[in-house]
């Protein structure tokens, strides 16, 4: 059990290895089950309020254990460990958006709770292979947080425009604006707005100081642009 929920590092995760790609290959497997199956579990059905509460269940308890970790291990930190990221935010949204089915909160997460979390499990920033917690922890969590955000989007009415795109961009502009106070008084790399994440991500070409957040915001607005045409040219196969 120490060697599964312990602080230290004895089996590193090696990028892309079997467990890696074992990961990918589930991921791959629910996002493409639910896009199949979108118009058999409509919201009213019985298989939709079994995803629904099992997407809720994976994202509460991957987000509480790990804060447990954190204490049980005496390794939290404020700087590190809140979820102030934006997989964390995407994730909490995702949690009341099952909840509440808010058209708001579904819109914002299909931008920023597909695309981010996607490439985490890509690219993850995790010392831990797959005999250990925060393995799972991560992946499981990451892959609930696209799960949900594509679950709320395929069952439901809500749409999906240029408007929703650029009100949920000014959002995320003012939330970064923010997160950058925050990291100047603890010292924390939230959103990675003080430089790229250990894992090799594409962040690390986006250059150093002033550009690299001109940069950033550039590629976070292409990004949306891209989840734009995906959900368009999505709605017009369905």
């Amino acid at each position: 059990m120490k060697q599964w929920f312990g602080p230290w590092i004895d089996q590193p995760f090696h990028a892309f290895g079997t467990a890696h790609l074992i990961m990918l290959v589930i991921f791959s497997i629910g996002m493409i089950g639910l896009w199949l199956s979108s118009s058999r579990i409509k919201k009213g059905t019985r298989i939709h309020d079994w995803i629904r509460w099992v997407l809720f269940f994976l994202l509460v308890t991957c987000e509480v254990s790990y804060q447990v970790w954190t204490v049980a291990n005496e390794v939290f930190s404020p700087a590190e460990h809140l979820p102030l990221h934006l997989c964390g935010v995407a994730s909490l949204i995702a949690m009341i958006g099952l909840l509440t089915y808010n058209k708001k909160l579904i819109q914002i997460n299909f931008f920023i709770g597909i695309a981010p979390a996607l490439l985490a499990l890509i690219t993850p920033d995790i010392p831990h292979g797959y005999e250990h917690f925060r393995f799972w922890k991560f992946f499981l969590h990451h892959m609930a947080i696209t799960w949900a955000s594509l679950f709320l989007i395929v069952t439901t009415h809500v749409s999906i425009n240029r408007r929703v795109l650029f009100e949920t961009y000014s959002y995320l502009v003012l939330y970064s604006i923010l997160i950058g106070f925050v990291n100047k008084l603890i010292g924390s790399n939230y959103l990675y707005l003080s430089g790229p994440p250990a894992a090799a991500t594409p962040l690390d070409y986006l250059g150093e100081g002033g550009w690299y957040y001109v940069h950033l915001s550039l590629l976070a607005l292409l990004v949306f642009l891209l989840m734009l045409g995906v959900y368009r040219i999505g709605s017009s196969l369905r």
